[in-house]
């Protein structure tokens, strides 16, 4: 699994966008971040992650139709690409096999 070059916020920000899809817009990944997380997500710290996923391959977006409300500016939208949610999943299989080996009373005395 090559995951060095994904980090955590990189991480839920693929995820929101897989949740979102096909309506995933930096406005709309920030609100449901901040949704999940309780925490105040700034739309320029999610833009930028868009961007370096995009970069790496994770993400591709396109312009969607200008919209009155947004000044006729278009929205980018952004999908995950199979790059991406392979990713994902080898991300996902990693936290699970560790939460796996965790004993539970481990996990009570976290409690």
């Amino acid at each position: 699994m090559r995951r060095s070059d994904l980090g955590e916020f990189e991480e839920v920000v693929l995820l929101a966008v897989a949740v979102l899809s096909p309506k995933a817009y930096s406005v709309v990944i920030a609100e449901e971040l901040e949704r999940e997380t309780g925490q105040t997500v700034s739309t320029g710290a999610v833009h930028a992650a868009l961007q370096r996923l995009e970069q790496k391959g994770y993400l591709r977006s396109e312009l969607g139709e200008a919209t009155p409300e947004r000044g006729g500016r278009r929205k980018r939208l952004f999908t995950v690409t199979a790059l991406g949610g392979r990713v994902l999943n080898d991300v996902r299989s990693v936290r699970n096999r560790l939460w796996e080996r965790i004993v539970p009373q481990t996990i009570l005395k976290w409690s």
